[in-house]
């Protein structure tokens, strides 16, 4: 895929727990029905995730998270085939089942390789992985968080790239064992993450640093959403990972537009 221009990932949740309440689709029809709105939108990848990753979930058995992502990727194979694929999955056993089954192209792992059979397996594999910032043990305790989100990264892509793994995407983890105010920080530094070399991949959509701040509920965040996405494009993102595809493909034609003329 090339990244000259950015993309648009839309997110596909196959939960009945994710924070933001209008995301969540069970079922086939209310898949299918998601899923062909998320391509009529515009998006460039769709990410299929089978487990809720907001503060304080219960993490599904390996069964029911494989059962939902196994619909959800059949449902978007059998109609869009070309659809390039994201499985956002910690678990190996599922990303395995899921690259081999459906010829998924992006592994989005947000624990940051906590499982020890992911990055041999997607070195294995050769597919693309999202290398996400997050502290399991949830310490918010940076001295910079923006240095400290860098080293911390680094460490990772050294052993990474020992194993073989070349196509790595970065997440520097907006919302993960971050205050809201390190979150922002963040954001207002990410061209210093963005000179590590490597895509950047933005996920603000709908988060609690924009509810929070703006003391309002994930239903009332999408102007707050398309704010701070466009602020990412400015720093560098190369991918936005968002619930509202229409409005982050336009927030994207008109980024580039500016770029354009500028």
């Amino acid at each position: 895929m090339d990244l000259a221009s950015p993309k648009v990932m839309g997110i596909l949740n196959v939960t009945p727990d994710s924070f933001y309440a209008f995301s969540r689709t069970e079922g086939e029809r209310e898949i299918e029905e998601r899923v062909k709105r998320i391509v009529e939108e515009g998006a460039d990848i769709i990410d299929v995730g089978g487990c809720s990753t907001r503060p304080g979930y219960v993490s599904p058995s390996p069964d029911d998270e494989w059962q939902r992502v196994d619909l959800a990727c059949s449902i978007i194979k059998k109609s869009w085939p070309e659809m390039p694929l994201s499985l956002d999955t910690f678990r190996a056993e599922i990303a395995s089942r899921a690259i081999d089954r459906w010829g998924v192209d992006i592994i989005n792992d947000v624990s940051g390789g906590a499982d020890p059979g992911m990055w041999p397996l997607v070195a294995r594999k050769r597919v693309a992985y999202v290398l996400t910032h997050n502290r399991l043990d949830g310490s918010k305790d940076y001295e910079d968080v923006t240095a400290n989100v860098i080293t911390e990264l680094s460490w990772k892509l050294n052993e990474l790239h020992r194993l073989g793994v070349n196509d790595v995407i970065l997440d520097p983890g907006f919302g993960f064992a971050k205050t809201t105010e390190q979150n922002f920080r963040l954001l207002s530094e990410l061209q210093e993450v963005a000179r590590m070399g490597y895509p950047l991949l933005a996920g603000i959509s709908r988060k609690s640093m924009i509810y929070k701040t703006l003391g309002k509920n994930p239903e009332e965040t999408l102007a707050g959403t398309i704010a701070l996405d466009a602020i990412a494009l400015e720093k560098g993102a190369k991918i936005l990972r968002v619930h509202d595809v229409a409005e982050a493909r336009d927030t994207v034609i008109l980024f580039q537009k500016m770029k354009e003329e500028g």
